[in-house]
């Protein structure tokens, strides 16, 4: 027979248990954390910030479950995109997927084209099946170095055929990017672009050039939903003192966009 100290040291042991094993479905089915470690979203999403990915959002494929390399869903069980329970992305929506020439990276961007979508960029405009995407200059984006400078940036604001608005950067008009030819978004994949127009290696570049080409639906993770956290990186994790002044308060709970 245990005595009360044995018995309440294996009821701590089992409620350990059951946490980290309800954290771990809710991770896989619901909901996974992710960072942004570069700009390629901004003003969107800053580097520093972490937000939850919606993992249902888009049904589930290989990809999905990662944690140990393992398959849930092997191809056999999926549809045709290599999904079950399969939900498609609308455009507009800020997307967590496998970098398709690796299969493994994580990227993350925002759906512009769709299946059978004519995507072409013309000094700068967006042209989505032979229409220009409404854009309106708005205030600039500002952001200061470690060296305390502050830089502007152009920004606008763009609104898609479905309503969907979002903010978008210029840092250069005449960028590598901002002219392209025509893309046609084949049957199963999609088309995504960073925010950050001239710092974002995206659907604009082919895979075998370094972007990352067109995305095939199996290579969906979810749905960016909500920034948990935020900090502007100027305090480790052990500098509890720095804390207050590196968090990003107004950016806490705020959905992605």
């Amino acid at each position: 027979m245990l005595n009360k100290k044995q018995d309440g040291f294996w009821e701590t042991i089992k409620t350990i248990l059951i946490a980290v094993l309800i954290a771990l479905v809710v991770r896989t089915f619901a909901y996974e954390p992710f960072n942004i470690p570069s700009g390629s979203m901004k003003s969107t999403l800053l580097v520093g910030d972490y937000l939850f990915v919606s993992k249902y959002a888009y049904g589930y494929s290989r990809f999905s479950f990662d944690l140990f390399g393992w398959d849930i869903v092997p191809p056999s069980l999926g549809d045709e995109s290599g999904r079950i329970l399969a939900g498609a992305p609308e455009r507009g929506d800020v997307v967590v997927f496998k970098l398709p020439r690796d299969n493994a990276t994580d990227y993350i961007k925002r759906v512009i084209g769709l299946p059978g979508d004519r995507i072409q960029v013309v000094n700068g405009a967006l042209i989505l099946n032979g229409e220009a995407v409404k854009r309106k200059r708005i205030s600039d984006f500002s952001e200061t170095n470690g060296y305390g400078q502050v830089r502007r940036v152009a920004r606008y604001m763009e609104t898609l055929p479905n309503g969907r608005r979002y903010e978008t950067l210029d840092i250069d008009f005449r960028g590598s990017h901002d002219n392209t030819d025509v893309f046609l978004v084949p049957k199963g994949h999609y088309f995504a672009m960073g925010d950050n127009r001239d710092n974002s290696l995206d659907s604009r570049v082919a895979s075998d050039r370094g972007g990352v080409g067109f995305i095939p639906a199996e290579n969906l993770v979810g749905r960016a939903e909500v920034i948990f956290f935020s900090t502007n990186g100027d305090a480790q994790i052990w500098e509890l003192w720095k804390w207050p002044s590196a968090t990003r308060f107004g950016r806490i709970f705020s959905a992605v966009q």
